[in-house]
């Protein structure tokens, strides 16, 4: 039986092993993102001096207002619990684009972009450097990478079948790896001894990034735990509403040809519903208020995207709803789990230390089996 599942095991890996190596590789280089960015770019980040008391938010955001074209519109902010993090003020578009603003000084610090580095490794991770066809045709990266994932889950699978030991003495051996007799030994033990401490760790990034691969993947994944999966709402749609909310604002001209509403005005209720928030959650990780709705993140183990939801009327900041974390839906809660637990950092930086080792490790599998492959195809072809 063990030859069959080795057999397995080695025509699986040849052909996919080097896609996988890259994978794992990507992936391993994105855990530290966040961490990597902030100590190059520190002044992007971090305020230069922290006052007293910083400007109210509507001041903050006239001064982005003032620099953005015409087709943007600011749609959010965000407040760190730590004085010395800037703001990041969100925008309407592109995708995902934001400001860092001082908010002692209402310096403009710079737009939040992503480092070429570690945004070529995150389209390697996700797509092998494809992009969506316009024309929706097949999306050939996202597909070999979810494939490549799926196959190397039945791969480490049949490596942990062919690794059971038939004794006490070989279980021991197994477990081993020894650098004093030579480097196929070496190789060898740490192909098979390092694949079995690293196959949990391995197997749960894998089974959670597949998520990202395939639709019934994931719609069979949620029922798992008893969740049917619901559509995503439109990513535009709050945005656009805030900048429907904002041109209203600004259409509106007095007497003198002037706007009667200016863009603090607009925005000034945003201050109020911090300033509630703040004081109702004084253990906040960070508030970020949009047009009519907030959200409350605290630095806890676990679902790292948990966040308290709040509903407020835009003209006079008064909450008329609260969402918390602990009775949202399950299916909510699961997206923010499969995320946390893939990059690793459901467990803070112990769990994020350690996801990053073994997807280092297990992007050195392949290798160490190529290796001892093409040692033992050319031993057989000698003798």
């Amino acid at each position: 039986m063990k030859k069959i599942f080795r057999k397995i095991h080695l025509w699986l890996s040849v052909p996919f092993g080097l896609i996988i190596s890259i994978i794992c590789f990507s992936g391993a280089a994105l855990v530290f993102e966040d961490e990597v960015m902030e100590l190059c770019r520190h002044d992007l980040y971090y305020v230069k001096k922290v006052e007293a008391t910083p400007l109210p938010i509507s001041q903050l955001v006239e001064k982005v207002t003032v620099i953005l074209p015409d087709s943007v519109s600011v749609t959010g902010i965000s407040v760190s619990s730590d004085p010395d993090r800037a703001y990041q003020v969100s925008l309407s578009k592109p995708r995902r684009a934001s400001i860092y603003v001082d908010q002692y000084t209402g310096e403009i610090k710079g737009k939040n972009e992503r480092a070429a580095f570690f945004m070529f490794m995150f389209r390697t991770h996700r797509w092998l450097l494809d992009s969506m066809k316009p024309d929706g045709g097949v999306f050939w990266g996202k597909m070999i990478v979810g494939v490549s994932t799926l196959l190397f889950v039945f791969i480490l699978i049949t490596g942990a079948i062919i690794w059971i030991p038939r004794s006490a003495k070989a279980l021991k051996n197994r477990l081993k790896i020894v650098m004093n007799k030579g480097w196929r030994r070496f190789w060898y033990d740490l192909h098979v001894a390092g694949g079995i401490y690293t196959i949990v760790v391995l197997l749960v990034l894998s089974l959670t990034g597949l998520t990202w691969s395939f639709s019934w993947y994931r719609s069979a994944f949620y029922k798992v735990f008893g969740v049917e999966m619901q559509q995503q709402p439109q990513h535009g749609g709050q945005q656009q509403e805030a900048k429907t909310e904002q041109k209203r604002g600004e259409g509106k001209l007095n007497g003198k040809g002037e706007r009667a509403d200016k863009p603090q005005n607009i925005f000034a209720s945003w201050q109020s519903v911090y300033d509630v928030l703040s004081q109702q959650n004084p253990d906040y990780k960070q508030i970020t208020v949009s047009n009519g709705s907030a959200k409350v993140s605290f630095d806890r183990y676990g679902n790292q995207r948990a966040a308290d939801s709040y509903t407020f009327n835009p003209g006079n900041g008064e909450i008329t709803d609260i969402k918390l974390y602990e009775d949202a839906d399950t299916s909510g809660k699961i997206r923010g789990w499969i995320y946390s637990v893939h990059v690793g950092n459901w467990g803070g930086m112990f769990t994020r230390i350690i996801t990053f080792l073994v997807t280092l490790f297990g992007a050195t599998l392949p290798l160490t089996g190529y290796y001892l492959w093409i040692k033992r195809s050319w031993n057989k072809r000698k003798n």
